[in-house]
């Protein structure tokens, strides 16, 4: 209970929830760092959801592993588990990672970052209207309408620097953030006397093992790794295990509509390491900055909903 307690605590949710988006928003560009890194061409759909698969497997591997260490005995699944875990990675891993990868190597990495931000809103919609977890409040609704206005402001910034909007590309990401707003619903519902963390762990490895499968049926080709390349499918691995088995943790613990509003930092910081490491700062002008305040003002407004009784 005391655990419970700290992990309720407002402000120790608004530590860790930053901690994951700052994990979170540096994948962006070394997503596509790494693309470069192994020669992983735009058009390869195949190489990409194999590298991928073996992201999100290796990632479930560190989550498991840790997992042991703590509670020093293995983390496995009970037979009543099997199944939210199938349905967890469906949304999480397989789903949503199937159009993540095709979508970022053919939109920008600030793009990509502002445009999954729709997943808060999303989430919080899923959440009442699907699963009934909690109320949509008018504040809530408020809060989501004015974040949500700052991606479609940074989407509409773009299109004015001369970036069309693309299926392939920005398309590809928007069906990403629908499976995100279904799996962080799915994760507080199917979470309930079940280790956060183990759900984590076998979820990412049988995601990961479905996605790699799905890449290399489809002509995919395990990734020739260098030393570099090989670091950073690590750090890509460790950004997942641990942001996601924290965040699973919050929402254990919280209602969605808390949690999930943080998610809107994901695009501050999407943009500042995509524009530092990417050198894609130009896509940074005053629209965006006002499509950031947005966002912001939808975190506080979300946040200050009523969250006791609903």
């Amino acid at each position: 209970m005391k655990n419970k307690a700290i992990l309720q605590n407002i402000w120790i949710v608004a530590l860790l929830a930053f901690l994951c988006c700052a994990l979170w928003g540096s994948a962006f560009s070394a997503v596509k760092t790494g693309y470069a890194l192994l020669h992983i061409a735009d058009d390869a759909w195949a190489d990409q959801l194999t590298f991928g698969g073996l992201r999100f497997a290796a990632a479930g591997i560190m989550a498991l592993a840790a997992g042991s260490l703590l509670k020093k005995k293995l983390m496995l699944p009970q037979r009543g588990s099997v199944r939210k875990i199938g349905i967890i990675s469906f949304y999480q891993t397989i789903a949503q990672y199937f159009c993540y990868y095709i979508g970022l190597a053919h939109t920008s990495g600030v793009k990509a970052s502002v445009l999954v931000g729709a997943n808060v809103f999303l989430a919080i919609l899923i959440s009442g209207a699907v699963y009934h977890l909690e109320k949509i409040t008018a504040r809530k609704l408020i809060g989501s309408v004015i974040g949500f206005a700052g991606i479609i402001l940074i989407n509409l910034s773009g299109l004015l620097a001369g970036l069309r909007f693309n299926f392939i590309g920005d398309g590809m990401i928007l069906l990403c953030t629908v499976a995100s707003g279904f799996s962080s619903a799915a994760m507080k519902k199917l979470s309930a006397g079940e280790d956060p963390v183990m759900l984590s762990g076998w979820q990412f490895l049988f995601g990961g093992a479905a996605l790699t499968v799905i890449g290399l049926l489809g002509g995919g080709r395990f990734p020739q790794f260098t030393l570099p390349a090989f670091l950073l499918m690590l750090y890509l691995s460790f950004v997942s295990a641990a942001a996601y088995s924290v965040w699973a943790i919050l929402l254990k613990y919280n209602p969605v509509s808390r949690v999930a509003v943080f998610g809107f930092l994901n695009p501050v910081c999407g943009v500042v390491l995509s524009a530092l490491v990417l050198h894609e700062g130009s896509q940074i002008n005053l629209s965006f900055m006002l499509a950031l305040l947005l966002v912001c003002i939808g975190i506080i407004t979300v946040n200050y909903a009523p969250t006791q009784k609903d």
